[in-house]
């Protein structure tokens, strides 16, 4: 059986190959692909086959999934340009027979009006017309996505954003990958559809609160409208195009578009998703 994980590279992509292997996955099993290979010496060391696969590139994809089993296709990170990047990773996998392709889509990407949205749509779209047999990894928001910026926030005192009082389905990339791994090598899954995210919802005026609790400074939410917190996200140096998706991802939130309300994440790794409490104190 071979498991290929794209994107290796990256965050997610690494801590799936990280799971592959911690859960029992022999390294000899486990294909690794990056549009840098050279960046994975390390899992290339372990005994991990590593393969050039980049998405813009028709035919680095054609030889890197020869002989493909089962793969994890992680969605590519340059909005704008994921439908044709993705449409050639998906021919790819039929070209290659690949017998199984699970993708990182997001929360209800069938069902939601989030602008980010769009291009996860189009890919499920792609996938359920190639044919390949798959299963939708539907994540919801990263803690990263704020933990990351803690820094920021401690020097400042506030979480600024444009959610209200809307709650999301963060957990930690750490969980997503656990998930990923479970459904790329274990068998059962083809056709499912799971939301995935956190056990335990929060707001970002208790995402605050926690942060405060934490560190032992005063930090509290600053809400704005949406409109506000674009312009906002531009004077801190964002492209506007990017500020537009991200403000109108926080009124997604309000709105309750990355609530998942289910507890598939935790079910598939058979143990609760990670704290909020512990992703801000493993941040600090």
């Amino acid at each position: 059986m071979t498991l290929f994980v794209t994107a290796a590279t990256g965050h997610l992509g690494r801590l799936v190959v990280d799971h592959l292997l911690a859960s029992g996955v022999s390294a000899s099993e486990v294909v690794a692909g990056a549009r840098r290979p050279e960046a994975l010496s390390d899992l290339a060391d372990r005994g991990v086959e590593v393969r050039h696969a980049d998405y813009d590139d028709v035919a680095s994809l054609d030889a890197a999934f020869t002989g493909v089993d089962r793969l994890l296709f992680v969605s590519g990170s340059e909005v704008g340009s994921r439908i044709p990047q993705h449409r050639n990773v998906i021919d790819a996998a039929r070209r290659a027979a690949v017998g199984f392709v699970a993708y990182t889509s997001i929360t209800r990407a069938d069902d939601t009006d989030l602008l980010m949205a769009d291009e996860h749509r189009q890919t499920e779209q792609l996938l359920a017309e190639s044919g390949l047999p798959h299963a939708l990894l539907r994540n919801s928001w990263y803690t990263e996505n704020y933990t990351g910026q803690l820094a920021t926030t401690l020097e400042h005192g506030a979480v600024v954003g444009a959610a209200g009082e809307g709650r999301v389905s963060a957990t930690t990339r750490d969980d997503y990958a656990a998930a990923a791994a479970v459904v790329l090598a274990g068998p059962g899954h083809e056709g499912a559809v799971y939301e995935l995210g956190a056990d335990e919802p929060f707001t970002l005026a208790e995402y605050a609160a926690t942060v405060a609790r934490v560190s032992g400074r005063e930090v509290t939410y600053r809400d704005l409208p949406t409109d506000e917190y674009a312009a906002f996200l531009v004077g801190a140096g964002l492209p506007e195009g990017y500020a537009a998706v991200l403000a109108d991802s926080d009124r997604g939130i309000r709105d309750g578009r990355l609530l998942t309300g289910t507890h598939d994440l935790s079910r598939l790794v058979g143990r609760p998703t990670a704290s909020l409490e512990d992703a801000v104190r493993a941040a600090l």
